[in-house]
């Protein structure tokens, strides 16, 4: 797992408004701290400065409005969780050689909840509870920061599965849809996007399942062929044990 730490640093390790270049640093984080606290409408900007140990006008000067400021947030935070994401797939998906279980240990991975954004993923429960009250440009450029350039990687990398035969690709986008969906949805509604534990065993069990869901729908003549040849090689054994 990448372990590239986002929550806000503590109160005494932030800058003061002596114009340090660190001070957009210190609002960003104290402001996904607060919006994942208090989710955005009932976020208030004197609040948010208090964590960030910055004034309001400080804020204001910076990001001209609570609007603005959640807007550049989620954006800020979706960019380093998709890095992580991409940086997981990256890892995973480009040193494939038996589809099953490569996929299967890529998708116990990817279902695994990520304590390090703890944060973000906070905010992403908020956002879904007032999704009509927050700015739609703001979950727009949300999407396009994070969701979205995800699913485009995964969409590439599945790609390159399916001209190497290993998988039977008419849509990528879609695979790869279909492929966090069965792999890591369950996961993520049980846990609330990772608030609530969910043994591990429990994870694998719902990945695994999730990965052979996929490869029912998607699995290439490549993979089919190379699974055909390993339960030939072991048919003899097989007959050996019950004769």
């Amino acid at each position: 797992m990448v372990m590239i730490m986002e929550e806000p640093v503590g109160r005494a390790d932030r800058p003061g408004e002596g114009g340090r270049p660190d001070k957009r640093r210190a609002i960003l984080d104290g402001a996904l701290a607060v919006f994942a606290r208090d989710g955005y409408t009932r976020a208030s900007v004197d609040a948010i400065a208090r964590e960030a140990a910055v004034s309001t006008r400080t804020i204001y000067n910076q990001f001209h409005d609570k609007a603005t400021l959640f807007g550049e947030v989620i954006q800020d935070s979706a960019r380093r969780v998709a890095q992580a994401q991409i940086t997981l797939l990256q890892r995973y998906l480009t040193k494939v050689v038996d589809v099953e279980a490569d996929l299967i240990e890529f998708g116990r991975v990817w279902a695994t909840p990520m304590p390090e954004f703890r944060a973000h993923f906070a905010l992403v429960r908020q956002i879904n509870a007032e999704a009509g009250h927050v700015p739609q440009a703001a979950l727009d450029a949300w999407q396009e920061s994070g969701p979205r350039r995800v699913r485009a990687e995964l969409a590439r990398l599945l790609g390159r599965l399916g001209e190497r035969g290993l998988l039977r690709l008419d849509d990528p986008e879609r695979a790869a849809v279909h492929f966090a969906v069965l792999t890591a949805a369950e996961v993520t509604a049980r846990t609330y996007h990772g608030a609530l534990p969910l043994p591990e065993a429990e994870i694998h069990r719902l990945a695994d399942s999730g990965v052979r869901a996929f490869l029912h729908g998607y699995a290439g003549l490549a993979a089919v062929r190379s699974a055909g040849e390993v339960c030939l090689t072991r048919q003899p054994l097989a007959a050996d044990e019950h004769s």
